[in-house]
């Protein structure tokens, strides 16, 4: 049985999706800038997506702009809110993801900005009062707070966040990568100037993303070159890419309710054979609170395993795919900087162990039953960690 709970790095592509995208690779492949019946057509079936999109989240279609991925749609909402608006001043966590906290610092090493990070407690829970005191004694402001983390599954109040800058008068991108799709997002009462989607997070194709900004925003274009996505991104655009997107999101949002439950009962049934089959297991976060963390993510922390055994590699060898982390990683001599926020002990491992609606109960079950054997010693693997 080959089990594949690493959902949060990436979900497989559902077979209705390909089969919308499958056209666009054989019949229906001109370029969507020509002016024949083939480009014609192209064009049509991206402004059919974009109105999807739109469609889903309350916007407008000139609000939607679609990118190669999470990553270029970050970086395109944190370079325009702060250079269109003349804002120094940028508002985040340290829990961010590296597409947001790499490129506000290589802005503060320029010289461009100052970066403050927000308050948090030991559960990493954002101090909200922190960021209003921020927000009230300081310039207008960047704020920048991801609504689901991908380590460990905490959820930010978005809600209130963009009610917080909408009062104070700041711009407000959230990183939605990982909740997109999982949550339904009403832009004309979520005070989000950006917000941020990647296909393959959602059992769509990799390779394509989006980029809602509210109509108070103007974008500064990151790839420059050409007239495409209304003068906002160059670049042949990804039409197949692009219809996969709207696809996986159509259905995300038609068979959400239902998935969330889904992933609800694997997350606790996890949760409740952990805590019966292996001693001193505790969860980082929120990430056991199925109310304060997304649903589709556990991470887990265990005790290392003797016999110097390393347990993604362990898990590997039993055909799981699971993503994790540490305090102190092996391999390059620092460890996730979440995990260290949250003074995560050096002597654990942690197992990140994130769902889709394609999981079921019994590929839990062999999970665990996998993992209580490797802690009680009937199996062994090699891969030892060494920490300094």
């Amino acid at each position: 049985m080959r089990i594949y709970l690493d959902n949060a790095a990436t979900t497989p592509l559902n077979r209705e999706v390909f089969l919308a995208m499958e056209p666009y690779f054989f019949e229906n492949f001109g370029n969507p800038s020509s002016s024949h019946h083939h480009g014609r057509g192209a064009k049509v079936a991206i402004s059919h997506a974009r109105g999807i999109i739109a469609d889903l989240l309350n916007s407008s279609p000139d609000q939607i702009v679609f990118t190669s991925g999470g990553s270029e749609a970050d970086n395109t909402a944190i370079l325009s809110g702060l250079r269109s608006n003349g804002i120094r001043l940028a508002i985040t966590s340290v829990f961010e993801h590296h597409a947001v906290l790499h490129t506000l610092q290589a802005l503060e090493k320029n010289g461009e900005i100052k970066v403050v990070y927000l308050e948090h407690d030991a559960k990493g829970n954002l101090s909200l009062p922190h960021l209003e005191k921020l927000l009230s004694t300081n310039e207008k402001a960047f704020v920048s707070l991801m609504h689901g983390n991908n380590e460990i599954g905490n959820l930010n109040d978005v809600f209130e966040i963009g009610e917080l800058c909408k009062r104070y008068g700041a711009v407000f991108h959230s990183d939605t990568v990982q909740s997109m799709g999982q949550y339904r997002y009403d832009t004309r009462h979520l005070n989000a100037d950006f917000l941020v989607g990647s296909a393959h997070k959602f059992h769509g194709p990799k390779g394509v993303g989006f980029l809602y900004r509210s109509t108070r925003q103007t974008l500064f274009p990151l790839i420059n070159g050409g007239a495409q996505e209304q003068r906002q991104r160059a670049g042949t655009e990804n039409v197949k890419g692009i219809v996969g997107l709207a696809k996986a999101l159509e259905i995300s949002y038609r068979n959400q309710d239902v998935a969330q439950q889904h992933l609800v009962r694997l997350k606790e049934r996890l949760i409740y054979k952990l805590k019966d089959r292996i001693a001193e297991v505790t969860f980082n976060g929120n990430s056991a609170n199925t109310t304060l963390s997304l649903n589709s993510v556990l991470s887990v922390s265990l005790p290392d395993p003797h016999n110097g055994m390393e347990l993604l590699s362990y898990l590997d060898q039993q055909q799981i795919s699971v993503s994790g982390g540490s305090a102190c990683n092996s391999h390059s001599g620092a460890g996730s900087p979440v995990l260290i926020a949250l003074g995560a002990p050096f002597g654990r491992s942690t197992v990140r162990f994130s769902f889709s609606r394609y999981n079921t109960e019994e590929e839990i079950d062999y999970a665990v039953e996998k993992l209580a054997k490797c802690y009680a010693g009937a199996e062994k693997a090699a891969l030892p960690v060494i920490c300094s």
